[in-house]
């Protein structure tokens, strides 16, 4: 009888023991014959762990080994009826560390018992190799498999590190990748192994067609075109259109079957001048990424959808590989019936009649069914622009507002729906409070806030918000986070306004020295967050004083004897405080210097000192913010006052070598700009600017305008129109949401005129064209420079006129300038904006209305880079074709132009 209970208690001990022994691990309970009379007891025994000893450890402590399993001495256990030692193994089982333990009882002292681990430590990664792979493979490998030198290598490791490489050559199209994995242990190290993964990774499987059936009422080309990311390979496509024999046959015509070799190529020796516009390649990434693949179902499904077919549903899809190991899918779909719009009715709306609203979505009965319209319509889809009735309704305060379509009929291809909707109470702001102004102060935030507390709730004031802020330049505009808490209790919301700020202080620093003419070098810096109300408390600057939202701007240039030049600026946005009224004051002073010493035919300081030209400039400007016909608009007064002097200097006024001239004008703009929300880059509104600049009629007043110097009081007036577009082209998904295609639409005016046929018009405040939009010397005569991209400066109306035949010394009297611009980002970060652009302009410019054709322009085309960092401000590279600029001989190089930019985006 004792014999039979100690076997059964011993196999029960043992089945209780492997039910926590992993797979492949040889774990168990060892007790020694003399210690079985344990057993032997009907009812359990308290024994008292006596002493504990460790066995087999290399590289660990064996207190640790001990401290893991959750055995100590001094532990009370029952005999039999205890999982302590079960409970032990699965614990250091757990820690990945050994890969065999065995526990036994080695002695028993009355209740005293002993008991010893026999532990195997599973071995440590010394080296990590991969064959057959390049260096930046390796490199990328290391870091996504996982294995780290030093730590135990157990087998789900390994399989792990297996799949990590599979995956990595999956997403770059490998899909045959072989692996085999060699474990060797390392001689002269202690329990260490060596891990070995050879890879091949095969050739590159690519999609070779993508087929549809089932498709009976959209083309399989429409459903490809929904494969964003699943392409078929390159493929060249060959019209059927004749081309002339380029060895001069001209009794014979040649089609591209006489330009394939009989191996089914191009020969290009016969057809490199004959590829375009005849030959098409199209260029696509072909490879196979499984994501993607899932995605392009779904939107081949959202594409069904859209078009009527709410019932469609992807049978299958088969994958069939060539003798290339290249893959042909097949996707079988089933369309299902195409159904319509029947009566869509509301429910639940008091506060805008059902003909308001059926205005608002747009869609009438027999439309065709498409659920993502109707939820855009509805605005159930968030949208930025508006226009949907969840947009009507929150614009007006229903934070609370609920709406959601039902389907009520579903009648052969018809399905009717009723809107119902929950309209709420209005709500109003509650409390309003700012975060992540560490250097702007509270109030210059809340200035440009729409967001007041006690006023009812609305989107647009949120969305308005977001530009304002975004406009302020030390701000960064991706990052404003508005955190809406609505408190439905008392019906109000609260708003935390998240910004973070960026650095938007610019330094412009260079030097050099030149033999005649000496030193050289340019000082400038920009504080875009200054406050002048600081600068006498030095514990404010850092380096200057800042915080208050001013704008502080200097600027110091010089080229020795032969040009130097000072600026000053400074702008108050908000002068007063309460409104938005701007105040801008500057200065400048430049002087140029004909350094030319005729006698010794070189340049030498002492000429620059007897003849120059030298300008004094002073400005005061005052911007008001209008109510109407909305508070985009702004109407700011500008008085300047220019003077000129001359000395023995002829290259500005022809017939006149000294003299003073004073140009006095005020200029009034109306301004509308809603562009935004980042200034640098804009997503959408516009920016419009209407200006009539005017000098007192001089003549009509009886003012003497200088006898023999015509410029003492040049009398002008001068009107310019700006307009620009900002139109979002797409969008796209997951985190690339705020990458988008802006088109940009532009179109400028300018007109000079006289009070008096008796004068000329005037010679300041022209209208250069071409080039960069950079200044040279005839700016010192106020001239504004439009820059075309392709030509140079040029001052003829005809384009058949070579620009590089004609001298500038003089500048239009009219212009017409007309861009378009397709705009993609590569980055919008505080740090650093990138965008690419490709861009098409035509512009000229007419000396009189009779000669005014606004039809004969100069057109060109090109690729452009924007890089706006915060230190140096915007630089820009343009690379431009000026389509009537033909030099004969030259070809494409005599007619393109490359062009830079710095420091703002030129007219």
């Amino acid at each position: 009888m004792h014999l039979i209970y100690k076997r059964i208690f011993f196999i029960a001990l043992i089945v209780f023991t492997s039910q926590v022994v992993m797979a492949q691990v040889d774990t168990t309970v060892s007790i020694d014959p003399e210690l079985l009379n344990i057993f032997n007891s009907k009812t359990p025994k308290e024994y008292t762990i006596a002493g504990i000893t460790v066995s087999g450890t290399k590289a660990f402590d064996q207190n640790l080994i001990i401290s893991i399993s959750g055995i100590a001495v001094g532990d009370k256990v029952m005999i039999p009826g205890t999982d302590i030692f079960s409970k032990a193994i699965a614990k250091l089982w757990k820690q990945n560390l050994i890969s065999n333990v065995e526990i036994s009882f080695t002695k028993l002292e009355e209740r005293n018992l002993y008991i010893h681990f026999e532990v195997t430590e599973r071995p440590r990664l010394a080296a990590l190799k991969f064959i057959g792979l390049k260096k930046g493979e390796k490199d990328d490998l290391e870091g996504k498999v996982n294995l780290v030198k030093e730590r135990v290598v157990t087998e789900n490791m390994k399989l792990s590190a297996v799949e990590a490489i599979r995956k990595f050559f999956a997403d770059k199209g490998y899909r045959n990748v072989k692996i085999d994995v060699k474990e060797e242990l390392m001689t002269g190290m202690n329990n260490a192994i060596s891990l070995t993964f050879t890879v091949d990774k095969g050739n590159k499987v690519k999609i070779n067609t993508l087929n549809f059936s089932g498709n009976e009422s959209l083309s399989e080309q429409k459903l490809k075109k929904q494969m964003k990311g699943t392409k078929e390979m390159a493929r060249i496509t060959l019209y059927p259109i004749t081309v002339p024999n380029p060895y001069g046959d001209s009794a014979k015509k040649l089609t591209f079957k006489d330009y394939i070799s009989d191996a089914g190529f191009l020969s290009l020796s016969k057809t490199k001048m004959l590829l375009d516009p005849y030959v098409r390649l199209k260029l696509s990434s072909s490879k196979f990424n499984d994501k993607k693949y899932q995605e392009d179902r779904e939107r081949v499904l959202d594409y069904y959808n859209s078009q009527g077919y709410r019932d469609v549903t992807i049978l299958g899809d088969t994958v069939v590989y060539d003798s290339r190991s290249n893959m042909n899918v097949f996707l079988k779909v089933n369309e299902g019936n195409k159904y319509y719009f029947g009566d869509i009715t509301w429910k639940g709306n008091t506060k805008y009649s059902d003909s308001i609203l059926n205005v608002i979505l747009g869609i009438k009965k027999g439309d065709v069914y498409n659920m993502e319209l109707l939820n855009k319509r509805l605005g159930k889809q968030i949208s930025a622009e508006g226009g949907d009735v969840q947009s009507l309704y929150m614009d007006d305060g229903y934070l609370f507002y609920r709406i959601d379509p039902v389907e009520t009929k579903v009648y052969n291809d018809t399905i009717d729906f009723e809107v119902r909707m929950t309209e709420g109470p209005q709500a109003t702001y509650g409390n309003i409070t700012i975060s992540g102004n560490d250097k702007t102060k509270d109030y210059v935030i809340r200035r440009e806030l729409r967001t007041i507390p006690g006023e009812k709730f609305s989107r647009a004031d949120i969305i308005r918000t977001q530009r304002e802020l975004g406009q302020l330049g030390f701000i960064n505009a991706e990052k404003i986070n508005p955190q809406v808490v609505p408190n439905a209790d008392n019906g109000t919301v609260d708003i935390n306004w998240e910004i973070e700020e960026k650095s938007a202080d610019q330094l412009e620093l260079s030097a050099g020295f030149g033999g005649g003419i000496g030193l050289t070098g340019t000082l400038g810096i920009t504080f875009n967050n200054f406050s002048i109300k600081n600068i006498t408390k030095r514990s404010t600057w850092d380096p200057l004083p800042s915080g208050d939202g001013q704008k502080l701007s200097a600027r110091v240039q010089s080229n020795g004897k032969a040009y130097r030049s000072y600026n000053f600026s400074f702008t108050e946005p908000w002068l007063g405080g309460k409104k938005r009224n701007s105040f801008t004051i500057g200065y400048a002073n430049t002087k140029y210097a004909n350094t030319y010493d005729p006698i010794t035919g070189g340049y030498s300081k002492a000429a620059g000192d007897t003849s120059y030209v030298k300008t004094s400039s002073f400005s005061i400007s005052l911007g008001k913010q209008l109510k109407w016909p909305d508070d985009y608009f702004n109407l700011i007064y500008a008085l300047s006052v220019q003077q000129y002097k001359l000395r023995n200097y002829a290259n500005i006024f022809a017939g006149l070598s000294n003299g003073t001239s004073t140009n006095i004008s005020l200029k009034v703009a109306l301004v509308r700009n809603s562009a935004g929300p980042n200034p640098i880059f804009p997503t959408g509104g516009s920016n419009f600017m209407l200006s009539g600049q005017f000098t007192l009629p001089y003549t009509a007043l009886g003012i003497s305008t200088g006898g023999a110097n015509p410029y003492e009081l040049p009398e002008f007036h001068k009107w310019r129109f700006n307009g620009e577009w900002y139109v979002p082209i797409g969008r796209a998904r997951g985190e690339d949401h705020n990458k988008q295609f802006v088109l940009k639409a532009a179109a400028k005016y300018g007109f000079i005129g006289r009070y008096t046929t008796k004068l000329g018009i005037s010679p300041f405040e022209r209208f250069q064209l071409g080039d960069a939009g950079l200044s040279n010397s005839y700016a010192l005569l106020g001239y504004d420079i439009i820059a075309h991209r392709g030509y140079p400066v040029y001052n003829s109306s005809d384009p058949k006129i070579n620009p590089e035949s004609v001298t500038s010394n003089q500048y239009f009297t009219i212009f017409n300038k007309y861009t378009l611009e397709l705009r993609y980002p590569f980055s919008t970060s505080a740090s650093s904006t990138i965008y690419g652009l490709a861009f098409f302009e035509a512009a000229n410019g007419w000396y009189d209305f009779k000669s005014y054709n606004p039809f004969q322009l100069r057109r060109s085309a090109g690729l452009g880079m924007r890089f706006f960092l915060p230190m140096f401000g915007l630089l820009g590279f343009d690379y431009g074709v000026g389509f009537d600029r033909y030099t004969p001989g030259a070809g494409l190089k005599g007619m393109a132009k490359f062009t830079f930019m710095l420091g703002q985006e030129p007219e």
